[in-house]
């Protein structure tokens, strides 16, 4: 199997001694497929020192060709001859899902952005390797909006998850304690917003605190760039923009969509500790407005179907204190607070369909009600995606008891932060996204799943990774592999596997926890160290 990782549905080995991939090797691509034969020119030639130059179809090399018998994702990679290589995808997706099984045949200085042997040969070994994916989402949440990762972070996280053949990428914006993306008519977001004072460090139980400024946004351009190096790895960005809840960024920023009439926003500032807030966005007009600009701003950006507005973890006190809030509960003929959310929900909702994208909210927008085409992020456990898919919508299985990778992957107290649930490998390895008490009917409405990654307690990214892999790995073979039953995996095949695998992510660069657990000097005492019970708020 050569530890391939996600696992294939199908790998035999073919006669011969392999392909001989040198400075003669030639690269042949058919339409559709060039960005495969870019990335392969940029990343596997400048690992291994390969020209690829072009060639005709029969030279001796790699060949890149659509299969019209293949899924759109579906890709066969196969040593025809001695001379050559051939990977055939069901859609351009599919050829470069196989660009990456051929990337882990040639061994961990494939994944190096150098050569480091550059005289040395490069072999890929005589197989035929079919392959599927399970689900059309796989994704990764990542939270830049509470620890600012920048621009570079973000290209380098798309480049890993597309080595496990991961597709999505979700990246949480905005919440409380910052304001990560430009928005031209209203500067104040990333002027004032972007920025806090200091900030808390480690869970929110923690008395330490880091008293310097931090902060960070993504222009226009920075967007543009992410989105399309995304693209050219078959990896759609969905934009998150938190309302009404987790939103005191926004409120500082321009205090008049805070509910003035009981909180004295205009002394707000960005939030310096975590938790869930209760400043909330007032149910106005004006509000409606501000944000449709947020979102029309948006939407020129990103170019996915879904855009996610959060709608998680929305306190109603300042709603229930509100004349305002009350007297439009009154005028909408409301029955209470929490139909003021679904109702602020649903605005958005059907403003999104009517210029062709579709909303996605964390599973509370379900209260209230959802238009035909909206989605729900199933953070919550399964009972959320349950209802919603019995409901008729489509739904993204992430349930915090499984797969949120800021929470601690050892019950001991030697965690670098412990908080939340205990989640080792082998728990990551055995999630299923699919619930057994959907029918067959309602499981066609699972998308897929997504591993979400909240920074709260994660600084920088040496911390990310150490929180993410090699979990994200189990992960990717989750999403992707065709896997039996939790209970029936194979979790030693799996490890035996990433014993190959720790290698090239070592030559990633990629600073993930030891496969033997924390080292000592990564032992915190006292109130930043000590494990908290259930997890921290999500979002």
């Amino acid at each position: 199997m050569t530890g391939l990782i996600p696992v294939p549905r199908a790998v035999e080995g073919s006669p011969g001694r392999g392909v001989l991939l040198d400075r003669d090797t030639t690269l042949w691509a058919a339409p559709g497929t060039e960005t495969t034969e870019r990335w392969l020119r940029a990343t596997l030639g400048a690992a291994l020192a390969l020209p690829l130059r072009p060639g005709p179809r029969d030279a001796a090399g790699v060949r890149l060709l659509l299969d019209d018998a293949l899924g759109p994702e579906a890709y066969r990679l196969s040593v025809v001859t001695d001379r050559c290589v051939e990977i055939r995808g069901g859609g351009p997706a599919g050829v470069f899902w196989g660009a990456q099984t051929l990337r882990q045949l040639l061994g961990p200085e494939a994944f190096r952005r150098a050569p480091v042997r550059p005289e040395a040969a490069s072999v890929v070994p005589p197989r035929v390797v079919e392959d599927a994916p399970r689900f059309r989402w796989r994704g990764l949440m990542l939270d830049v909006a509470r620890h600012f990762t920048p621009k570079d972070g973000v290209l380098r996280y798309l480049d890993l998850m597309a080595a496990h053949k991961l597709n999505v990428l979700h990246l949480h914006l905005t919440d409380d304690q910052g304001w990560r993306v430009e928005i031209e008519r209203y500067p104040e977001l990333t002027r004032t917003g972007s920025w806090r004072a200091r900030t808390k460090y480690g869970h929110r139980a923690s008395p330490l605190w880091e008293d310097k400024p931090h902060g960070g946004f993504y222009t226009r351009d920075d967007v543009r760039e992410i989105v399309a190096y995304a693209a050219d790895r078959h990896i759609t960005v969905v934009p998150e923009i938190d309302v009404p809840g987790h939103s005191q960024a926004a409120i500082a920023a321009y205090p008049e969509l805070g509910n003035t009439d009981v909180v004295d926003t205009a002394s707000l500032t960005v939030w310096d500790t975590w938790g869930v807030c209760e400043n909330v966005l007032a149910p106005t007009e004006g509000t409606l407005r501000f944000y449709e600009g947020v979102f029309e701003e948006l939407l020129e950006l990103f170019p996915s179907e879904f855009v996610h507005v959060g709608g998680d973890e929305c306190p109603k006190e300042q709603w229930r204190r509100s004349p305002a809030a009350q007297a439009r509960i009154e005028e909408l003929g409301l029955a209470d607070e929490d139909e003021l959310q679904a109702w602020f929900v649903r605005h958005f909702d059907r403003w999104l369909t009517a210029r062709g994208r579709r909303l996605i909210g964390w599973d509370e927008i379900l209260e209230g009600g959802l238009a035909e085409g909206a989605a729900v992020s199933s953070w919550r456990g399964y009972a959320g995606g349950i209802a919603a898919a019995r409901a008729g919508h489509d739904v993204v299985m992430c349930p915090e008891q499984h797969v949120y990778l800021d929470h601690r992957q050892d019950a001991g107290e030697d965690e670098p932060v412990p908080i939340g649930f205990v989640r080792t490998l082998e728990d990551v390895y055995r999630f299923e996204p699919v619930p057994p008490e959907l029918t067959p009917e309602e499981s066609v409405h699972v998308l897929g799943t997504q591993a979400n990654v909240w920074t709260e307690v994660m600084e920088d990214q040496a911390r990310v990774d150490y929180q993410v892999f090699p979990r994200l790995a189990a992960f990717a073979e989750v999403a992707w592999s065709d896997l039996p039953a939790p209970d029936e995996r194979d979790f030693g095949d799996f490890e035996r596997r990433m014993a190959a695998h720790y290698p090239r992510l070592d030559a990633l660069g990629v600073a993930y926890r030891p496969p033997a657990g924390p080292l000592p000097w990564q032992r915190r005492p006292g109130v930043l160290g000590r494990p908290i019970d259930g997890p921290p708020p999500h979002a």
